[in-house]
Order: structure tokens, then sequence, then C-alpha cells
């Protein structure tokens, strides 16, 4: 009986070992780590774009009136020079031809008192009045010669009729878009970039973009300018010119595009973590390193240099790039303690069945 007590009292304290054993094993916390990048180094970034016309402009009469012809249609191409519409011009051209007959009277009187100025056979002040009578009836007689030129809507550049706001029998006021035209020359691409990129916007070297439509072939791009106030949607708009010569293959205005924005090379200690692998103690942002050799994690303190709205914190003092660091679960870890790595799943082996 007593050796069948020894033996039970034995097995129980190798279960007891082993239970406190298994124990002291899962108390080790489980942890995901990530790899300190280098900020910066990529060469490369894209930003969905859109294809707009080099001109887009509205055009409209400059005097106010009904309109008598509408010589083009939406779509249409035109030329620089062309007619597009005609304002009914009767009463612009007879007010015209009465300022012109005033206009040759008064001329042709100043004409005579000059002349005898000249002689000295009457005085200046009879001078004076003859030359400022012709002065004002010339700059009437212009302003209506181009009131009466006016009444023609007269195309400024090659290009094609986007859209027309009125048609003919309407009225129209001064100012007021009659058509809406767009230029043949190279189109631009538009893209909006975050303030990550925005601050970097010294170090853009070279810009490319590229079409679903057009595979395996790229479009140079040249940087027109940098919006530098911020949208609504906290977005800096960034305006490029298509290079080279217009073909069949040049892509046209309202097609949507991906633009490459390619960086200078640059030297610098600045790298990048994900937002979840930081944590304050007293206010000072930290990390936690991981000792691959020793399989331990020790706190290290951080300098922020920014916080992008992707999630990703710059530091610029407290770390290297290639460093591990604990991305996931890094609360309530011990100082020089060892932590379990969670493995990134097999992407041939989809739920860890095998």
């Amino acid at each position: 009986m007593k050796k069948i007590l020894i033996i039970i009292s034995a097995i129980f304290f190798l279960f007891s070992a082993c239970k406190q054993k298994n124990t002291q094993v899962d108390t080790i916390p489980m942890v995901k780590l990530c790899t300190v990048e280098k900020y910066g180094e990529e060469s490369t970034v894209s930003f969905p774009g859109k294809v707009k016309a080099a001109s887009e402009i509205n055009l409209s009469f400059r005097i106010s009136g009904p309109i008598d012809k509408i010589n083009v249609t939406e779509g249409q191409f035109i030329l620089k020079g062309q007619v597009l519409a005609e304002m009914d011009s009767r009463d612009y051209a007879i007010q015209f031809s009465a300022t012109e007959a005033e206009y040759n009277q008064v001329k042709a009187e100043a004409e005579r008192v000059i002349q005898l100025y000249e002689k000295q056979s009457i005085s200046a002040n009879d001078y004076d009045k003859a030359v400022s009578g012709l002065q004002q009836i010339t700059a009437k007689y212009n302003a209506h010669k181009n009131a009466l030129s006016d009444t023609k809507l007269i195309a400024p550049f090659d290009g094609y009729v986007q859209k027309r706001y009125y048609d003919k029998g309407e009225t129209v006021g001064a100012g007021m878009p009659v058509f809406s035209i767009i230029s043949t020359g190279m189109p631009e691409v538009e893209i909006n970039i975050p303030a990550g990129e925005f601050i970097r916007r010294d170090r853009f070297d070279s810009y490319t973009c590229y079409f679903d439509i057009f595979p395996d072939q790229t479009f140079p791009l040249e940087l027109v300018s940098i919006n530098q106030k911020a949208n609504l949607n906290q977005m800096y708009s960034v305006r490029f010119k298509m290079t080279g010569n217009i073909n069949p293959q040049t892509p046209t205005p309202g097609m949507s595009t991906m633009v490459n924005i390619h960086f200078k090379p640059e030297e610098n200690n600045i790298v990048s973590v994900p937002i979840n692998a930081m944590f304050e103690i007293d206010g000072q942002p930290t990390v936690w390193i991981y000792d691959e050799s020793k399989q331990i994690i020790n706190i290290r303190n951080i300098k922020l240099a920014e916080i992008l709205t992707d999630g990703t914190l710059v530091v610029s003092e407290g770390l290297k790039a290639g460093e591990k660091v604990v991305a996931v679960g890094v609360h309530n870890l011990p100082d020089g303690g060892k932590v379990k790595i969670l493995s990134e799943p097999s992407k041939t082996n989809v739920g860890g069945l095998l």
C-alpha cells in the first residue's frame, strides 16, 4: 500500500511540474514584428490623374443683343479667326453710321482750324478747342466701330467646340458665355498629392504617365505648377504638360491616367514604421526593439518627424533602417523579456490547413 502511494505521489508531482512548465511557456507574449524602412528611399510614387485640355475657355460677346446666327455645332473643329456666331448688328450699324458722319464733319472742321493756326490766322484757344473736339469724336468713333465689330464672335485659337449655351434668336448679355471651346495643343494632366509628398516636392525629378488603353507605352510629362494651398480634402493639385508631337496615340481630354513621380536619390537617416508600433511612456514616443540573437525586446525612445495620413510614422532619431520593432501587441510587455514571434501565414497554405 505504501508503495502505491509513493507511485501516485510521483505521478502527481510530474504532472504538476509539466503543467507548471507549460504555464510558463504559455505566458511568453506573442508579438508581430515589422522592419524599419528608410523613408524617402522609394524612387517612384504613383497617383491617379485626369487629362485636361491645354486651353479651355468660355467665349462670350462683349456687347448685349439677340443672336442672329450660330455658325458651328458642338464637337466641331474650328480654326483661329473663324466666326462662330453673329449678333443682330442693326442697332450697332445705325449707331456707327451716325457717329461716322459726325466724325467726318468734325475732322474736316478741325483740319481747317489747324491749317489757319499754322498760318497764325486764329487764336491758340480756337486751336485747342478744335484739337480737343477731334480727339473726343475719334474716341467715340472707335468705340462704336469696335461695338459693330464685336457683333461677331471670333475663335481665338484652333480647337473644338465643347459646348454651346445659347441658340439663334436668344438675347445674351455682355460677358455671358455662348461657347466653351478647347484647344488642339498638347493636353495637360492634373493630379492631387498628399502633404507627405508635397513636403518632398524639391526632390521631384521627372514625371511620366500611362493609360490602360495604350499598353506598354508611357508618356513623358513636364511640370507646370504645384498648388501651394491644400484643398478641402487636404490634397495639393499638381499640373503637368504632355510633351512631344500630337498624333493618333495622343491621349485626349477626359481620359483617366496614372502619373508616376520619380524622385532624386537622397542620403539621410530618416526612417518609417507603422503607427501601431509606437506607444508612450511619460509622454515620450517609444518602441520595442527586437534582439534576434537573444529573442528579447528592449525599450527605445524615438523622435518623431511627422505622422502621415496613411498611418506611417516618420522617425528622425532613435531607429535605423533594417531593425526589427514590435508592430502588434506593444502594450504590457516586459522590458528585456522574451517574446514569441507571430509568423506570417503561408500564401500556399490558406487557412493553415497543411
